[in-house]
């Protein structure tokens, strides 16, 4: 597999689908569970209110969708859109074991099936260095969100500390792959991981490819750990 396949959607579907079932323990004993925390912090900047509608793209086995499905406390409704099946079954496991009402369909974040303005919430995480078109897929994202209502973005970006970015590119080249290739059998797959992640852009440089969209009125973002990773909040332009 090439280890920059971002622009090869068919590798990537590939790539996922053969680390579905080990794709929640690599992510929690690899991150050491700091993902979860990130994603908590996406759901309070989201400005979720109980009733609304949510869509998660790349919703991958559904993390993210489910723990706004649990802020909803039963009401409201989610949906998860991943193009990759495989992920997506693993997913709808999930919600037989959770007793939840999250739906999961099969979806490309940069040709979404759904109409103008029906959902007041959408995100992705970790999903979009992955598309071939980031600015695309963020007009996608803030097409089907009502005015006013916000597009979260959650991804890996480059640390700014110079001490932080020596450890996180010795972790990222040198035990990343072994320990994720160790979990899942596939090295490459986590090879992949490490350099998309170094190559995409970050903070300000985002904010530029979403302002060319032209869909949202304010744009802010918020680094995590030097800028291991990035939360950015985009909120759709209003009437």
């Amino acid at each position: 597999m090439d280890p920059l396949a971002a622009q090869n959607p068919k590798s990537i579907q590939d790539m996922f689908g053969v680390i579905s079932k080990k794709y929640d323990l690599a992510n929690s004993i690899l991150s050491f569970g700091i993902h979860h925390l990130w994603k908590n912090t996406l759901i309070r900047h989201s400005g979720l209110k109980k009733g609304d509608r949510i869509l998660d793209c790349a919703t991958g086995t559904g993390d993210l969708a489910f723990l706004f499905e649990k802020r909803l406390a039963g009401s409201g409704e989610v949906v998860g859109t991943d193009f990759c099946e495989p992920m997506l079954d693993v997913a709808r496991e999930k919600t037989q074991v959770k007793s939840s009402q999250v739906s999961f369909r099969h979806a490309d974040v940069m040709n979404l099936p759904f109409q103008d303005h029906e959902f007041n919430v959408a995100s992705i995480s970790f999903g979009i260095r992955n598309v071939q078109d980031t600015q695309k897929a963020l007009s996608e994202l803030g097409r089907v969100v009502k005015r006013g209502g916000r597009v979260l973005v959650l991804e890996f970006g480059q640390p700014h500390s110079a001490v932080i970015q020596w450890g996180y590119e010795f972790y990222s080249k040198k035990i990343l792959p072994r320990v994720g290739g160790w979990i899942s059998g596939q090295p490459k797959a986590y090879e992949y991981l490490q350099s998309s992640s170094a190559a995409y852009p970050c903070g300000d440089e985002f904010l530029a490819i979403a302002a060319k969209t032209g869909r949202f009125e304010k744009m802010r973002w918020i680094r995590f750990q030097s800028g291991i990773a990035y939360l950015y909040i985009l909120e759709r332009a209003g009437e």
